[in-house]
């Protein structure tokens, strides 16, 4: 299983707008291109999970994730906000990059952790956040993940 597979052009975007937490979080979920009434219910599981505790996993990064009914299979988005926000993350600064992770409650192929393993072993490569400011297209982004091989 390659990172790389899970990611899709039409899932990331290097422009966020938002300016809150909620603001990034509803971007992200809209990458994925689901109907309203599922949005709507993603993002308040999104919001849960962050109450808990934030998915900002320091040096600019965020993973939000969760499970859910919404989706039938793993899903991903990349999104990345170039000024950043404040995203409660573990090292107290801004978040720039985002990865925002879904899956169904059952899943058979058991990709979830992986994924999110993966992503942040991808996010720990010293160079990632440079290169991550640096992308021009989506399609930059994925040579990047495919790149790095995991």
């Amino acid at each position: 299983m390659q990172l790389r597979e899970f990611f899709s052009e039409e899932g990331i975007s290097l422009a966020l707008k938002g300016r809150t937490k909620n603001d990034i979080l509803r971007e992200l979920v809209e990458l994925l291109h689901l109907d309203d009434k599922s949005q709507g219910m993603l993002l308040k599981m999104l919001q849960r999970r962050e109450n808990l505790g934030s998915t900002g996993i320091g040096r600019g990064i965020a993973i939000p994730h969760c499970r859910s009914l919404v989706v039938s299979k793993l899903r991903v988005a990349f999104g990345r906000k170039a000024e950043g926000i404040e995203f409660k993350a573990i090292d107290e600064k801004p978040a720039f990059f985002f990865f925002l992770i879904v899956a169904p409650p059952l899943e058979v192929s058991n990709q979830y952790l992986p994924v999110l393993g993966k992503i942040a072993q991808f996010a720990k490569e010293e160079d990632v956040p440079r290169r991550l400011l640096d992308i021009q297209t989506p399609a930059d982004f994925l040579k990047l993940v495919e790149e790095k091989g995991l």
